[in-house]
């Protein structure tokens, strides 16, 4: 599903899976590259590394990554994350505890519900939704958290810059022109 150049884009590009075994217990994560696009031209410096649970994807069994398609987005307004109002603080910048963390929320994912871009740690940070971070070249490398939150906060910020006057001031509001297109589905 290639992106339409219009709007605010954020593609990602699903390029295959990473396992690790630890303790006799084998998990797998499904790896991506992402890079937002502004009408189709890439915005320099806002690409890197997604990180999902294992594929293929579903939006109707939860646990797994989500289907290859294109997704509206909005602010998160939850507990745990949210898009404005998540903490700013320099001890937030350092401990995935603090919440709320930084995060923005995928719409019409079909039974899916919550499924977010948000800042990850370790080998993986969620059940369904997509972290940022810096390549991985295997599975025995782990996100960083400080990292993994200045993406996604790069993200945030470039998108309200791009919208302008159309980015809404609050959390849980739909996002006007803004949409994730997932690619390249992989058995």
């Amino acid at each position: 599903m290639p992106i339409t150049g219009k709007g605010y884009e954020f593609h990602i590009v699903r390029t295959g899976a990473q396992k690790r075994t630890a303790n006799g217990k084998t998990r797998t994560r499904t790896i991506g590259a992402y890079q937002v696009f502004h009408d189709g031209k890439p915005a320099p410096e806002l690409n890197g590394t997604t990180v999902e649970q294992k594929g293929p994807g579903s939006n109707t069994t939860k646990g797994g990554c989500i289907e290859k398609g294109r997704y509206p987005l909005s602010t998160q307004d939850g507990t745990k994350f949210k898009t404005i109002k998540y903490k700013k603080t320099p001890a937030a910048e350092t401990s995935f505890a603090i919440r709320p963390r930084p995060g923005i929320e995928l719409n019409e994912t079909g039974a899916r519900r919550e499924i977010l871009i948000h800042p990850g740690q370790n080998f993986l940070s969620s059940i369904g939704c997509i972290n940022l971070t810096k390549n991985l070249a295997d599975g025995k490398k782990e996100m960083n958290f400080p990292e993994s939150r200045k993406r996604v906060i790069a993200v945030i910020d470039d998108m309200a810059k791009f919208l302008d006057d159309k980015f809404p001031k609050s959390d849980g509001k739909r996002i006007p022109d803004a949409f994730v297109v997932i690619d390249e589905e992989f058995k």
